[in-house]
């Protein structure tokens, strides 16, 4: 397994998600409801910004690698599921978005497993699509962890919620795109095992 600093901060951000949600679960004397939810916040935004930073650095200082570009999605989904769960259970986010959006997340990445067997993973690379749903699903749920007014004026509930709704459905969209596009190979790629079969 190698080991550099882009990777380091991908485990990084791995070990940040019981952060994440553990928070939640201090006894109120430790923490108020409020202080819960601003910690939970800012170890989401940095465990983000460490999202951004592995892979930018990676590539800046070309130590990309096979075992970085598993983790990172891995890292990505495990945090953002993680997150919804706590959000479910604080009762913050409908359990339907949750399930769209974290069911989503596992058919892709199955996808993309079966597209990358069959020598064809560029076909279902990252859309703008799919950047765009990223972006909106990570100001919404550090919005709705944070659950309060936001320097007085901007209600982070309310913004929370529709960038989460408009997230879950380009959730849907961006899944039928990789479908479609991955549907071709994957009908091609079935007839000729059938054939050999």
């Amino acid at each position: 397994m190698p080991l550099n600093f882009p990777i380091l901060l991908t485990w990084l951000r791995v070990a940040l998600i019981p952060l994440v949600v553990g928070v939640f679960y201090l006894p109120d004397a430790w923490l108020s409801p409020f202080h819960k939810g601003l910690a939970s916040t800012i170890v989401f935004i940095v465990a983000a910004v460490t999202d951004w930073f592995d892979g930018f650095l990676a590539r800046r200082w070309n130590q990309t690698s096979s075992f970085g570009a598993f983790l990172d999605p891995v890292a990505d989904k495990l945090m953002v599921a993680g997150a919804l769960l706590v959000l479910v259970q604080l009762d913050r986010v409908n359990a339907v978005i949750a399930f769209v959006i974290i069911g989503r997340e596992i058919t892709i990445s199955a996808l993309r497993e079966w597209m990358a067997l069959i020598g064809a993973s560029k076909s279902v690379a990252v859309s703008s699509l799919g950047k765009i749903k990223t972006t909106a699903q990570m100001v919404a749920i550090p919005m709705l962890l944070y659950y309060d007014m936001l320097f007085g004026v901007i209600d982070s509930v309310l913004v929370g919620s529709w960038l989460l709704l408009v997230a879950a459905v380009l959730t849907v969209w961006s899944m039928c795109y990789y479908l479609k596009k991955a549907w071709p190979l994957i009908k091609e790629s079935t007839e000729q095992q059938d054939k050999v079969s």
